[in-house]
Order: structure tokens, then sequence, then C-alpha cells
């Protein structure tokens, strides 16, 4: 009977499965053809817009063309020998030859001084331009496609004599897109009459065009079917345009026969649905996800590109300023028409892999938070690593708008104290998620650093860092391999260390011709491998730009197909000596033991530890590390122990080898691993352990022994943590949703904020509150009534005792160095950019109100 119910339970529980998963399925296909017809009427709209678009521009130049022909004609009928006349005209870009036959002559003259017959021209189509007729087209006498456009000439009223005007194709190349559809699209432009493909845009086909016709097109695409033919014969006898689904090549493709000036001309060709599909989903998923984000992208992708088309459009008006004012305008219109076409492309394109890479680990923690709500530990470990990555976002941000200063050498770099240790780490908690997501393999390795402590600007080196790394994870397939080495070179001088910077993987590779310009704006290597990969190609243009900022130099090795590797040498300046061994003797550390079997780990150690005070013994093995601590009076104080994975067997002997070499029973023992996930779930730490992942630092180290040890300063630490509690404050703040942010912020650390909106109320309330009242006025700077700066310097003027000594911290988003300056001369005491960062704000607290320092 029991097995019986069992049987009938499981038999439930597997029809509830098959339900659910059923319905599921049901859900997924639901939406998914939903959203796939969705996309499929996004395509056909998206590329009805563009052929629009170019019908718009090719209709345009045509008439352009034909109103300037009119202007020429008239200026004909007013001279006195029109033969003498033409003979003074000059060509421009889109003409190639301008003929004058008189009323009554069977032949005329051209510009070029021969004879014109135009008898050899072929206008029975009847297709005309702004009402003048345009002939079929055909090959001129230098070879190229070209037609011609008669427009009559009128003296007095009465017809004196035809102009005709010949044309060139390629004039009208100029103002097409250069590579439809990221060059998956082919598109011709074909002469009705003939059928004759006469232009082939650059970048579009794949043939040149006079090599084609109609018939070609069908048979290459394989257009057989009698009703497709029918359809498409049908419209263009009825000078309309047509648009049909085929499978070209194995691929499901739209094509189409454009209509162009009522027919005499169309644009003909295909474009892959999966194309449109995917630029539509890119943007779809753009705005969805960041629509704040894509809008700051698209600014900074049209200032960029337009501080370059203004330098072009300089000389290009230069050169136009000799030309005739109709030759002009048409020149102006034309380029209108590019430009707009171009800005339309750089709105569609992908978003900045620059951009995109710390805010996949915004997203990425936020996901890790929704299913470890119930885990504070994990909660408040992805927040910290959210925050650094929102940080980084900010900075990158920053560094974009400023890429035209970089350029023109007005950049400045901030130099600070920093722990190459720590920007290891912080740069690690944005690349190695992204590694793990695709399976790959991120290692991290340092060799011959000898000082881990320098003065650079970190935030430029974390960002060369994260563009090199990002590069990596996204150029290389699942269940590649990434590294990252810091290498020691030769000091040129001893106030200044040496570093190679090396990035390596065994991705796609680049072909020789993309490494040529790799470093350029706006480049991006595209096969059929990645051109999935997402980015506007400014990243490798800002790093070499930042490396070159920073006194250094890059150079790129690849192999296409087998990987690629980026090498950056940079000398940073190595900081005064320092009480470095003050925590080894606060901890009790004299001496301490290193277990590792590699050679290059042991002498990393050693090098590391130089300068400590710390007596560093290295050893190859667990038998070894006996022999030395037999000899060692009083054993050692510390003991790190490298394994290759950490499983409960390594736990048993990293502890036994503890017992027997330590000083006491249980000093800290730090296991050592070359990646994370070498660490077994199941292997329990002994008491007074930890984890550390190579490379191996002293910061890192440091970390991790006050993490076992629970020391390192608590006490201090908690007075500075509690700097605001109790505090009071004034605030400028004229944005509802930012004084809510800060008064709530402010709350959470004990102290409480009066908001007033602009600076006037601020210098009113001020005057009016009683000394002491305040502990310091926290001014915003882009204000109504009356700016953060002339508040700053009203209160100053005033007649208070404290007028001048109150703190006033500006509080704004104008982050750049020059907003630091002008806060600072308009008597403001510090500078706190927007977004707010308390432990920024504790800072500038603790600097000017507790310690009160000017």
């Amino acid at each position: 009977m029991e097995g019986s119910r069992q049987r009938r339970s499981y038999a439930s529980w597997i029809v509830a499965f098959v339900l659910i998963f059923a319905l599921m399925g049901t859900s997924v296909y639901a939406v998914a053809k939903r959203t796939y017809d969705d996309m499929s009427d996004a395509a056909i709209r998206n590329l009805n817009e563009n052929l629009n678009l170019m019908q718009n521009t090719v209709e345009a130049i045509m008439r352009s063309e034909a109103e300037f022909q009119q202007l020429i004609a008239d200026e004909i009928g007013q001279a006195p020998d029109p033969l003498t006349y033409v003979l003074n005209l000059r060509n421009n870009e889109t003409t190639s030859k301008m003929s004058v036959v008189l009323n009554g002559q069977a032949e005329g003259l051209s510009n070029n001084g021969e004879p014109f017959n135009p008898a050899d021209l072929d206008f029975s189509a009847g297709g005309t331009v702004f009402g003048l007729p345009i002939s079929q087209s055909y090959v001129n006498d230098r070879g190229t496609w070209a037609y011609t456009i008669a427009c009559p000439i009128m003296r007095d009223g009465a017809s004196v004599g035809t102009l005709y005007t010949e044309y060139v194709y390629d004039a009208i190349d100029q103002s097409l897109p250069q590579g439809f559809y990221d060059q998956q699209a082919v598109l011709y432009l074909m002469d009705t009459a003939t059928e004759r493909f006469v232009l082939k845009p650059e970048g579009m086909g794949e043939r040149d065009a006079g090599h084609l016709n109609l018939e070609d097109f069908y048979r290459a695409n394989n257009v057989v079917d009698e009703a497709t033919l029918a359809l498409v014969n049908d419209g263009i006898a009825s000078k309309e345009s047509v648009l049909f689904a085929h499978d070209v090549k194995g691929r499901e493709s739209l094509c189409y026969l454009w209509s162009i000036n009522g027919g005499t001309t169309y644009l003909v060709g295909y474009v892959p649905m999966a194309a449109i599909q995917q630029e539509a989903e890119a943007v779809n998923v753009a705005i969805g996800l960041v629509i704040g984000i894509t809008a700051a992208a698209f600014v900074l992708c049209v200032v960029v590109y337009a501080l370059n088309r203004r330098k072009q459009l300089q000389i290009q008006r230069a050169r136009e300023a000799e030309r005739a004012l109709h030759n002009e305008q048409l020149t102006r219109a034309l380029k209108a028409a590019e430009v707009a076409n171009e800005s339309k492309s750089a709105f569609l394109a992908n978003m900045s892999h620059d951009i995109r890479t710390p805010m996949n680990a915004v997203l990425g923690f936020t996901t890790i938070i929704e299913k470890e709500a119930d885990n504070p530990a994990k909660v408040r470990d992805c927040a910290s690593k959210i925050m650094a990555s929102g940080r980084h976002l900010l900075d990158l941000i920053n560094d974009v708008l400023d890429i035209s200063k970089i350029e023109s050498g007005k950049a400045t770099l901030t130099l600070e104290e920093f722990d190459l240790g720590d920007s290891l780490a912080a740069v690690e908690s944005i690349i190695a998620p992204m590694a793990a997501d695709k399976g790959q393999i991120f290692r991290a390795e340092v060799e011959g650093v000898r000082h881990e402590r320098l003065i650079g600007d970190e935030t430029h080196l974390n960002q060369i860092l994260i563009n090199l790394l990002s590069n990596a994870v996204k150029y290389t397939p699942e269940g590649g391999s990434i590294w990252l080495r810091f290498i020691g070179l030769p000091q040129h001088s001893s106030q200044l260390e040496r570093i190679r910077i090396e990035v390596e993987d065994n991705g796609y590779g680049m072909t020789p011709e993309f490494l040529e310009t790799i470093f350029d704006s706006f480049t991006r290597a595209e096969n059929s491998t990645t051109n999935k990969v997402q980015g506007t190609g400014l990243g490798m243009s800002i790093t070499k730009s930042l490396v070159e900022l920073m006194g250094g130099t890059i150079e790129a090795h690849s192999v296409e197909g087998e990987g690629s590797l980026f090498r950056v040498d940079l000398e940073l300046r190595i900081p005064d000596e320092q009480a470095q061994g003050f925590f080894w003797s606060q901890q009790g550390i004299a001496r301490m033991l290193v277990v590792d079997p590699t050679a290059a780990g042991r002498e990393v150690a050693r090098t590391q530890m130089e300068g400590t005070g710390v007596v560093v013994d290295t050893v190859a093995d667990e038998a070894e590390a006996r022999a030395v601590a037999a000899e060692v009076p009083g054993g050692f104080q510390l003991v790190l122990f490298n394994c290759d994975a950490l499983d409960a067997d390594a736990v048993a002997a990293g502890a036994a080898l503890r017992r027997e070499v330590g000083s006491e029973a249980e000093v800290p023992l730090v296991f050592v691993l070359g990646h994370s996930f070498d660490a077994a779930a199941d292997a329990p730490l002994p008491p007074r352990a930890g984890i550390l992942v190579k490379p191996f630092f002293v910061s890192t180290l440091k970390h991790k022994i006050e993490e076992i040890t629970g020391v390192g300063g608590e006490d201090e630490a908690a007075a500075y943590d509690a700097v605001l509690q109790g505090k009071h404050f004034l605030a400028a703040e004229d944005n509802f949703l930012n004084a809510g942010i800060l008064t709530e912020l402010l709350e959470l650390e004990g102290a409480t904020v009066e908001i007033v909106e602009n600076g006037q109320l601020a210098v009113e309330r001020f005057e009016r509150c009683v000394p002491g009242e305040f502990d310091a006025i926290l001014m915003d700077v882009q204000m109504p009534v009356m700016n953060g700066h002339a508040a700053s310097r009203a209160i100053r003027a005033l007649a208070r005792d404290d007028a001048l000594s109150i703190p006033i911290i500006a509080m704004t988003a104008d982050a750049f160095v020059e907003d630091e300056k002008a806060a600072l001369a308009a008597g403001m005491n510090a500078h706190v950019a927007k977004p707010l960062e308390i432990s920024e704000l504790k800072k500038v607290v603790d600097h000017y109100v507790e310690k009160g320092l000017s």
C-alpha cells in the first residue's frame, strides 16, 4: 500500500511538472511569436523609412541639378553668343559636360570644345525632372554611367536653343549611406528603361554596377517564382515601388525595387531580415534597460562627431568660397542631407562597450541581491561592488565628455597615492563576473613589481585596465582564457617604478589591416564572428589617449583566430618611505612562512614584503616547511599555504602544518589560491583562517589578516564612521528629489538638515540663525534666484562673527576640476560632486567641522 501511494504521488508530481512546463512553454512561445511579429513589422517600417530617405535624397539632388541647369540656361539666353558663352562654362562635382544646340541646327557645341549631336541621346522613355526631359542612362566617353537633362534656352519669351547637361551617377554616391545595415545589405541604382544597374554605392553590393542588370539580379538571387516576377514587372510598368520577402542564399530577406523620380530610376537590392531585426532589437534593449545612459551616450557621440565634422566643413567651405552662389546652395543642400543621414546612423549605432561594462556589473550584482535578499553579508558585498561600478561609470562619462580635451592636450591628471592591489581588486570585481558568465578562465599575475604603493591617477589606470579586459572578454569565445599581468621592468630612476601591464587572450584575434587602425575613434573589428559585439569603437581611442596622458606607451599584437596581446608600459612615482612596519608590529607578526611550489610565487612573496620588517621564509612543500621551522626558535606568526584546489584534504594539511610551525596554536593561516573558483563549497575553514586569491599584494594580505584577526583600528574607524551623528546642516537645494535623498542619507547617519530652495533663502536663513545653530552649509551651485557661488560670497560678506568661519561645502553635479576651483574661489571650503557619496561627505565634515581645519 505504501509503495502504491508513493507511486501515485510521484505520478501526480510528474503530471504537475509536465503541465507547468507545458504552460511555461506555451507562454514563452506566445511571447516569442508576438515579439517576432512585432520585430518583423518594425523591420519593414524601418526599411521603408531608410528607402524613403534615400529616395528623397536622390530626387533632391536631381531637382537641384535641374534648377541649377535652368539658371545656366537663363544666363546663356541673355548672352549675345550662346556658343561662345558655353565654352566658358566649367563643370562642377555633378556635371561632366554642358552642350548647346541652337534651334534649326542638327549639332551644337560642348563646353569642352567638341561638337555635340543630341541624336546620340534617347529621351523616348518620357521621364522628366522638374519638368525637364531626362534621357536614358548611358556610359559616357569617360567610361562612367551618366544621364542628360535637356533644358530650353529662352530669350525674350521665345526658345532659341536647348542646353544639354550631362550628369554622372557617381555624384549621387556621395550622399547615399556608406555600409547600409552594417554592410549586410545590397543596394544598386537601376535605369528603368534599360534595366541596367548604373551605380553601386561604396560598401554595398557584390559586383560593380555596369556589369549587372535586373535579369542578373534575379538569377543571382534565385528569384524565379512567376508570381513574384509578375508582381515586380507590374510595379515597374506602373512606376510604383515593390517590396517582397524572399529567401536569398539561405537567409530570409526583404527584396525591394524602390521608385525614384516617377519611376525613371529604381533602388534595387535586398536586406537580410536578421540585420534589420538585430538593429531594432539593439535599440529596444538599449531603450528598455538604460534609457538615461542611452540618451547621454547619444549626446556624447553627437558632440564628438560634431567636433570632427566641424573641422571638415571649415575646410570644405574654404574651397567652395570661389564658386558661384547657386553652386554653394547646392553643396550646402547635399551636405545637409548627408549630415542628417549620418546623424540618424549615429543614433542607431550600438552603445559604447565602455558604458556597458560597469552597467553589466551593476545589473549582475542587482540580480544577485534579488536572489540573496535574505543574506545580509552577500547584499552588503554586492552593494559595495555596485557602488564601485557606479563610481567607475560616472568617471567614464566624465572622461568621454572630456575626450576633446584629451586630444587637444588640455586634460589633467589627478595624482594621488594608491595601492596597486586595491586597484586590481576594484577592476577584478567588474571583470571577473563577466568572464564567469561566459565560462572563461581569468588569471591575474604579478612578477617583479617591487613597490605596491605608488603615485598616479588611479581612476585613469582603472579605466585603461577595464577597457582592455572588457574587450578581451567580449572578443574571446566561451571557455576561453584571459590573462592580466603586472611585470616589473628595470628602473630608469630610483624614484620611478616601471610597470608593464599585459592583457592577453586566446580569442578571435584581429587582422593586420585592423591592427593599423585599432586606436582610431569609431573603429571596431568586424567579421562574421564579432559582428554581434556591441560598442561605438571609442574604447581603444580613449585608452591610448589616457596611456599617453600618463606618459606611457601602448602596443597591440594579434593573430586572427589565435588571440591578442595588449602591452602598456608606465612609469609611476614611488612615494616617500613610510612606516610600513607599524601594521605588522601591531599584529605581532615578525616572521612568516610561505609554502608555494612555484619559484615565481615564492619570489613575488619575498619582493612584496620587502620594507615591512617581516622576515619571510619561503619553501616549496610541507616537508621543507617542517625542516625550516625546526631551525626557527619561537616559530612563525603567519602561514601562507598555496594549494591548487581548496578541498577538505588541503584544509586539513594547512591546519596540521600551522600547528607544527606556528608560534602559538592558532596563528593566522591564509590559503592562497590561483582563482576564487578553486575553493570547494563543502570545505569549511579552520578557526583564524582565510582565503587569498592571487596575485599577491601586501594591501590585500593586510586586509585578509585584519579580517581573520578582527584587529585594525576599530575605535578610530568607529569614531570616523559616526562623524555626522548629531550634526545639523543648512542645505540649499532646488531639486525636490535631491533634497529628499540628502535628508534620508543624513538621517541614516544620525544628522539633521534644513532645506531651502535657492541661494537667496540660504543667505537669509543663515543671517537669522543663532550662532552655532548649524555645523556647516551644504550649497548647490546651479539654482534659481541666486546661485551657490553668489550665495557663498554673500554669506562671507555678512557682519557676523561666524560668517567667515562657518564651513560651506559645494555639493553639485558640476564635477570638473574647473568647477572645484570656481567653488573655492567663491569662498567655499570644499567641493563634493554629485551623485553624493556619504564617505566623501564624512571625509570633508571630519576635516572642516570635526577637526576644524581650514
